[in-house]
């Protein structure tokens, strides 16, 4: 099972148009208590998003010396709309993608919250970082069955009767007899990659690697 973006996102988003002014930027973060939203055209395309961040500018911005032009902060600094203090182009992902592809995008640009936008532009909902963990839910009974099932029989032709498999809070603890070293190396890093699991506990038994099996 890969679950989607589309699957746990918040479909429910606090968004505000382009001319959206100051005042009403600080009441919907305040109100709604979110730290970002999505700025969205009439058409509920995905134009760019605005943070708390982006309005503390103009508390944190000293006043600019007469003559000095610092452009990039006194736009910031004097914005007055959405438009002008949004972070653009908006940066989106798609509701079909994988929320490991979500989790890992997130993680490297560092972004808390992450519009969800259909291939044309549309808003269709937003993720969150609390959103992704979601997966860590997943009842440990569902992930028993996916390991025995589609890992152990299908993906890797295992015989069950050999294995002895228990999942407990998410921690999956393999016993059994397999052929090769290389095979349940394998096997443990598909188990470990699983969606819901937790961490994996190797009590598989195997033959040693020997200097044959080395150079061939």
């Amino acid at each position: 099972m890969t679950t989607t973006v589309s699957q746990v996102m918040t479909k429910r988003v606090v968004a505000l148009r382009e001319e959206a002014g100051y005042k009403e930027i600080v009441a919907a973060l305040r109100h709604y208590r979110v730290s970002a939203c999505p700025v969205i055209d009439e058409k509920n395309r995905v134009l760019g998003v605005v943070s708390a961040a982006d309005l503390l500018h103009k508390q944190a911005d000293p006043e600019l010396p007469s003559g000095m032009r610092q452009l990039s902060k006194q736009t910031k600094a004097t914005a007055l709309t959405a438009s002008q203090l949004m972070t653009a182009p908006a940066i989106v992902i798609d509701p079909s993608a994988p929320l490991t592809v979500a989790a890992k995008f997130m993680q490297d640009n560092q972004i808390k919250r992450l519009p969800v936008a259909t291939p044309d532009g549309h808003l269709a909902g937003i993720i969150s970082r609390t959103d992704l963990l979601s997966v860590f839910e997943r009842p440990d009974a569902d992930i028993w069955d996916d390991i025995i099932k589609i890992m152990v029989c299908e993906e890797f032709t295992l015989n069950v009767a050999s294995f002895d498999i228990t999942v407990r809070s998410g921690v999956v603890t393999l016993c059994g007899l397999i052929d090769r070293r290389e095979r349940a190396l394998n096997l443990l890093a598909r188990v470990r990659h699983s969606e819901g699991v937790v961490g994996v506990r190797d009590r598989l038994t195997y033959p040693a690697e020997s200097q044959g099996d080395e150079g061939s």
